[in-house]
């Protein structure tokens, strides 16, 4: 393990494929990747995010984000209603409930998934950059999804150390990134973001 800046790099780390909720939430993080000689693959795999509109309007700004560093990009299937199924039952529970956890699982196993058919060992995700997210939430979640794929590692990182939080709103401005105001599925769009 390699200490960067508050950023702990597992040994052997030089690719990986990154799941991106958004181009705000990766903009930084990729920048210190690829300054830290990480090379990283955008899997974007979204499916909660609620209307159809908004979802196109943030996997373009990933996309846009991609090309202009020049870095690969995976657009993974969008199915709302798959998505809804699976989190049945968790429609009424809270921000950072297990609704939210259960997001968090379909989306980095699909991650795992990908980083297996690709060939590659490690992935993360650009929701560990969120104050609105449970780290400790996102961290479980990935795990199950490493203990699920083989040969896959989930690399644990808060991505809110090292100054990146503040990277993130400097990109935010530079290149002029929509900036959603709700973390994605209808049902944090009716909730307010008064959490603790």
């Amino acid at each position: 393990m390699k200490k960067k800046n508050d950023i702990i790099i597992p040994d052997g780390l030089h690719e990986v494929l990154l799941h991106a909720c958004c181009a705000p939430c990766s903009s930084a993080i990729v920048e210190w990747m690829l300054q830290h000689d990480i090379h990283p693959t955008i899997f974007y795999f979204n499916p909660n995010i609620y209307p159809y509109d908004e979802y196109i309007i943030r996997k373009n700004e990933s996309k846009r984000h991609a090309d202009s560093m020049n870095i690969p990009w995976i657009d993974g299937d969008y199915n709302h209603q798959a998505w809804l199924s699976q989190i049945r039952g968790l429609e009424q529970e809270p921000e950072r409930g297990s609704r939210c956890f259960q997001c968090f699982r379909i989306r980095l196993t699909a991650t795992a998934l990908q980083a297996q058919e690709l060939g590659l060992t490690y992935f993360a995700t650009t929701l560990a950059s969120s104050r609105w997210k449970s780290l400790d939430q996102i961290n479980q979640a990935g795990l199950i999804a490493q203990q699920g794929v083989e040969r896959t590692l989930f690399w644990p990182q808060n991505w809110r150390k090292g100054g990146l939080q503040d990277r993130r709103n400097q990109l935010l401005h530079e290149y002029n990134f929509y900036n959603q105001q709700y973390c994605g599925c209808e049902f944090s769009l009716h909730t307010t973001n008064n959490l603790p």
